[in-house]
Order: structure tokens, then sequence, then C-alpha cells
């Protein structure tokens, strides 16, 4: 899958002229989400050429706060809307974010391509995370330490993986942050005896971890992911501030229509239809 990531700066602008211009739709948010999200307003406007779509990444936090600031028009987010967020927009507007699911994802745990563990339990990968858990060969690997890897706490997948994965808990201290999801894949790439963790459709140069269930090794497959077996499947977001309408909701109306699922089908999401 060909992208084009800015990693440094966590961002991807497709087109370069002001968002104050009229014309021009905001799409700001989730890292999960921006490849998506680029290849969608890339067909968009092939067949709208009067529309401009200016889609940057940076989190699903830092994508929310512009929403709620009124700098973004919508905010991609690979985890729903917190209720104090919702609060703050409330408070601005009067009314609550407009929630739209647009993709499915699988959370997925990335090794290096030469570890030779296929699966992990949900409470080992919790351990390793929380630091109890150091060693490779605590879990079946080789006698090495483990080296992990964990994303900024602005990612929606690091709350998810936080709320779902942890149960809450605060990350180990020794895990080493990094600003994107491509970062955690390069990072792993390299790092023989890294574990990382971001969306399924940057799953390339690594191996994903099934995650064990019983005698059962869960993949994060298509089907699987789409039927909810995957324990960590989860919906992906557009939040508006208000019902889409416009340019905006053309564009929706293009990422929900089977042109636009099939589009992120190809690029490695699965649809939420």
């Amino acid at each position: 899958m060909k992208t084009f990531i800015a990693s440094l700066a966590s961002l991807l602008l497709l087109v370069l002229p002001g968002s104050s211009r009229a014309g021009t739709v905001t799409v700001k948010g989730s890292d999960t989400l921006v490849i998506l999200g680029q290849r969608w307003a890339e067909e968009f406007m092939k067949k709208n050429p009067n529309t401009k779509l200016q889609v940057t990444g940076g989190g699903s936090g830092v994508g929310l706060s512009a929403l709620i600031n009124g700098t973004t028009d919508i905010a991609m987010s690979s985890r729903p809307i917190k209720d104090t967020e919702n609060q703050q927009l409330s408070a601005r507007t009067k009314a609550k974010a407009t929630e739209i699911a647009v993709a499915k994802d699988g959370v997925t745990f990335y090794v290096n391509e030469s570890n030779k563990l296929d699966a992990l339990t949900a409470e080992q990968l919790r351990d390793i995370y929380l630091g109890d858990i150091t060693n490779w060969k605590d879990v079946g690997g080789p006698d090495a330490p483990i080296v992990v890897y964990s994303r900024e706490n602005s990612s929606g997948t690091y709350v998810f993986v936080k709320d779902h994965v942890l149960k809450g808990e605060d990350y180990t201290p020794s895990a080493q942050t990094l600003p994107g999801t491509a970062a955690v894949v390069n990072a792993v790439a390299k790092e023989k005896h890294g574990i990382g963790y971001g969306g399924a459709a940057y799953a390339k140069g690594i191996k994903e971890l099934k995650v064990l269930q019983g005698k059962e090794a869960i993949a994060p497959s298509e089907a699987n992911i789409k039927s909810g077996k995957y324990p960590l499947s989860r919906e992906l977001y557009f939040y508006l501030r208000a019902r889409p309408e416009g340019e905006a909701k053309a564009f929706l109306d293009y990422i929900l229509s089977p042109e636009g699922q099939a589009l992120a089908t190809k690029v490695g999401y699965f649809p939420v239809k």
C-alpha cells in the first residue's frame, strides 16, 4: 500500500491552500485514519474539482480539540468522543458532536518479522505494557529484554489500548513513545526484540500477533474484524459540530457509498456497512 506519511510531523496535507478559503473542507485528527482520509479525499476531489479537502493527522485528541475550538470542519477519531470533550463542545455550540462511523479497524500488536511468536493472550499483552513482563522468555520467546513502543497520549489508539487492554492502568514508564503509527511500525521493523501496536492497515514489514483466547488464536483478519470476533475490533469515526451540510455532507455521502467503502477495503481497512 502506497502511503504518503510525514512521520515527524504526523500529518498529511492534500491541499496546500489555506483552509479559510470558500470551498475548502478541513479534516483533522487520527493518524490511524489519515491514510484512508487522504485516499477518500483524493478520489472525491477527482469527481468534485471545485471542492478542496485538507486532511491532517496529529492524533484523535488533537482533531477533537480542533473541532471544539472551531478550527476544523471534521475531526477524525479512532476512539469514541469522551464525555468531557462533548461537554466542552456543548458549552460552545449548545449541542453535542455528530458522530459518524466511517470504517472498521482492528488494533494490532506488531513484532519484528524474526520473532517466532505468533500469538499472545490479552493478559500477556497487558502485562508487557504494564511492565510486569519484561523478557520474551516469559511468554515463550527468546531470553531477551522486550523493547516496548507506544503512541502519544493524544492518540485514540493509545486510549483504546489503555481502556481495552490495560483496563485503565498506566503504561510502563519504559515504553518508548512515538509520534505516529508509521513510526511504531518502522521502529519494530528495525528492533528484533520490539513490540508495538496500531491499526491493521499499517502492518507492513512486521508480523501481526494473533490474540490467543483459550486454544484459538484469533487473527485481525477482515472476517474476524467485521464480525467482531477479533477482540480488539473497533469502529473509526468522523465527528462534526452539527449535522453535515453542503460539501462536508457530499464528502461523507461518498465515504459511506459502496465506492467509498470499497476504497476503505482496498487501502487495508474494513467497511462499516
